[in-house]
C-alpha cells in the first residue's frame, strides 16, 4: 500500500481555510492523504460583533474554538498555530504588553523557520500557501506567501502550491451573487479587480463538488466572522446561497504550482 501524501496548508487567520482550500482539504482527507493545517495568527483583529469578544481570551479564544470545529468538519489530522498576533487590516498592529508579536512585525526568516520545522517534522510532500498578492492583499496574507515560500526552501519541500482564485471568474461570480444578495457595506467588489490571479496563470483546478457539505460546515463554524455590529458580513451571504448557486461558486478550488525546487548537488 502506498504511503499517504502529506499536505500542509498554511493560512493567515482562522476562517481563511474555509474560504480558499476547505474542499481540497476535505477531499484529500477522504482519499486517505494526511492533511495538516497551519494557521499563522490568532485572528483577534478580525471584524466581529462585540458579543463575540466576550469571555476569557476574547475574540482570539473564540476563533480558536471555531477553527477546531472547522478542522473536525474537514477531517484535518493535525492543527498547528504558529502563535502570532493578527497584524490588522493595514498591517500596523503593535504588540500588546506580553502578548504575541503581530505576524508582520516578525522577520520573515524567523516565521519561516518555525514553519520549516513543521514541514520537516511532517516530512511534507506538499505545501499550500497564498499567491504573491496574498489573495486580496491583506498584509498577513502577503506575509504568509513570503514565509511559506521561504519555509519550503529551508525544509526542502519541493512542491509548493499557491491557493488563489481566477480574477475574472471571481468578478463574474460577484456580479451574479449581487443580483440575488445585497452585500454588506464593507464589501467593495472593485478591490477584486486587482486581486488573486489571472485565469491564464492557474495551473491546477480541483473539483470539490462532492465535498461542499464539508466546506459549508467549515464556513459555518466561523460564526464570529459572519456578523458585525453593523450587520451581516460576506460570509453570512455566502452561507445563505441556495445550493445550486453555492455549488457553482464554490465547487472548484484553484492553485498555481510554483516551479519545482531542484535538490542541491
Amino acid at each position: 500500500m502506498a504511503t499517504p501524501t502529506t499536505l500542509v496548508f498554511l493560512h493567515a487567520h482562522p476562517d481563511d481555510e474555509a474560504l480558499l482550500t476547505a474542499g481540497t482539504m476535505a477531499r484529500a482527507a477522504a482519499e486517505g492523504q494526511r492533511v495538516v493545517l497551519v494557521v499563522a495568527t490568532d485572528g483577534a483583529a478580525g471584524l466581529a460583533a462585540s458579543d463575540m469578544s466576550a469571555g476569557e481570551g476574547g475574540l482570539a479564544a473564540r476563533r480558536r474554538v471555531e477553527l477546531e470545529e472547522s478542522c473536525a468538519a474537514l477531517g484535518v489530522h493535525r492543527l498547528v498555530t504558529l502563535g502570532y498576533a493578527d497584524s490588522g487590516l493595514h498591517g500596523d498592529a503593535e504588540q500588546v504588553d506580553d502578548g504575541p508579536a503581530p505576524l508582520c512585525r516578525v522577520p520573515v526568516e524567523e516565521s519561516a523557520s518555525a514553519l520549516a520545522a513543521i514541514l520537516v517534522e511532517e516530512d511534507a510532500d506538499v505545501l499550500v500557501t497564498y499567491d504573491p498578492n496574498g489573495g486580496y492583499g491583506h498584509p498577513d496574507h502577503v506575509r504568509v506567501h513570503a514565509l511559506g515560500v521561504r519555509a519550503a526552501e529551508i525544509a526542502g519541500t519541493s512542491r509548493v502550491f499557491e491557493a488563489t482564485v481566477p480574477r475574472d471568474l471571481m468578478l463574474r461570480a460577484i456580479r451574479l451573487a449581487g443580483r440575488v444578495y445585497r452585500f454588506p457595506p464593507e464589501f467593495d467588489p472593485t478591490t477584486f479587480e486587482r486581486a488573486f490571479t489571472a485565469s491564464a496563470d492557474i495551473t491546477h483546478r480541483v473539483d470539490v463538488r462532492r465535498y461542499l457539505a464539508q466546506k459549508r460546515a467549515s464556513m459555518a463554524a466561523h460564526a464570529s466572522q459572519a456578523t458585525a455590529d453593523a450587520g451581516d458580513r460576506s460570509l453570512a451571504a455566502f452561507l445563505r446561497m441556495p445550493k445550486p448557486l453555492y455549488r457553482r461558486v464554490f465547487g472548484t478550488e484553484w492553485y498555481v504550482e510554483r516551479p519545482r525546487r531542484t535538490p542541491a548537488g
